[in-house]
């Protein structure tokens, strides 16, 4: 898929699984585990999907999935299914390596979203890409170093304090363009200041909707994790990001749904809902 300047590439890094009461919040199992079934200790099944624009001089990774530095425990805890180097496996598929890339998109820095953004060599912690710039919300970063005891487990530091400290990351504040196909969307529901990203031209859009559709089954407006930290807000901004892909047939990007890529919405008697889905680019 073309858009603009950039081709798309969909980077499958692998999966993992969280609690799906949690990832469902206030709605019954018998509703959601008819879209994601759950495993024997109630757990449901996730992508760490990212996406890779390349143009003639920028190739821009959005989010690096899960990382390498996990210890046994955590690995069991979470049912972390990657190969070793899973991500620049993927970029490899494409013949890509992890230094061709320019820059890395962060949408928040949850460890599912930027755990595979550093790494450990010769015993110290460093930049997964040697060559980018990492760009980040500054507000969602100083939450990040002091979270709530609510949500602390789900920051890192390792993850990335030596970004701060390697001199990579790029401070961004607020909605803003990247360039003349990319720019942010700001949301504060799942967490304080992350920035889902917009990349379009004249005739087509692509949203990468970080954790505010996980799976295609959250488009539904009740559908909301429990892990987000205002739920009403969360509501508020599903409903406005909605209204206008169904206006302007958007093209939803999961990164977490297991099966589907992307969707598309319409407007139905009952509300918005899902149109089509899809895989992979076609």
């Amino acid at each position: 898929m073309y858009i603009g300047k950039y081709k798309l590439y969909i980077i499958e890094t692998g999966y993992f699984y969280l609690d799906g009461g949690a990832m469902f919040g206030i709605i019954p199992k018998p509703l959601w585990e008819k879209t994601n079934p759950a495993d024997e200790v109630n757990r449901t099944k996730l992508a760490a999907r990212n996406l890779l624009l390349v143009s003639d001089n920028k190739k821009i990774l959005i989010d690096t999935g899960m990382g390498e530095k996990w210890d046994q425990k955590s690995t069991t805890i979470y049912k972390i299914e990657q190969q070793p180097a899973a991500v620049e496996l993927a970029l490899k598929n494409f013949g890509f390596s992890s230094g061709d890339i320019t820059d890395v998109i962060l949408t928040h820095l949850h460890f599912d979203h930027t755990g595979g953004s550093t790494k450990i060599e010769n015993g110290k912690l460093i930049p997964s890409f040697s060559n980018a710039t990492y760009h980040v919300q500054k507000k969602n970063f100083d939450w990040a170093m002091n979270p709530s005891d609510r949500d602390k487990g789900s920051y890192l530091k390792e993850n990335f304090e030596p970004l701060l400290e390697n001199g990579v990351i790029n401070f961004l504040d607020g909605e803003d363009n990247f360039d003349d196909e990319i720019s942010f969307k700001i949301i504060n529901g799942h967490t304080f200041s992350q920035q889902i990203i917009k990349i379009n031209d004249a005739s087509d859009t692509l949203l990468f909707c970080g954790d505010l559709f996980p799976f295609a089954a959250h488009i539904r407006l009740p559908y909301i994790m429990g892990y987000d930290l205002q739920p009403l807000v969360t509501l508020k901004e599903k409903k406005e990001i909605l209204q206008k892909a169904a206006e302007e047939n958007w093209k939803l990007f999961f990164e977490h749904d297991p099966v589907n890529a992307y969707a598309t919405v319409k407007f139905t008697d009952k509300g918005i809902a899902t149109d089509k889905l899809f895989r992979n680019f076609e």
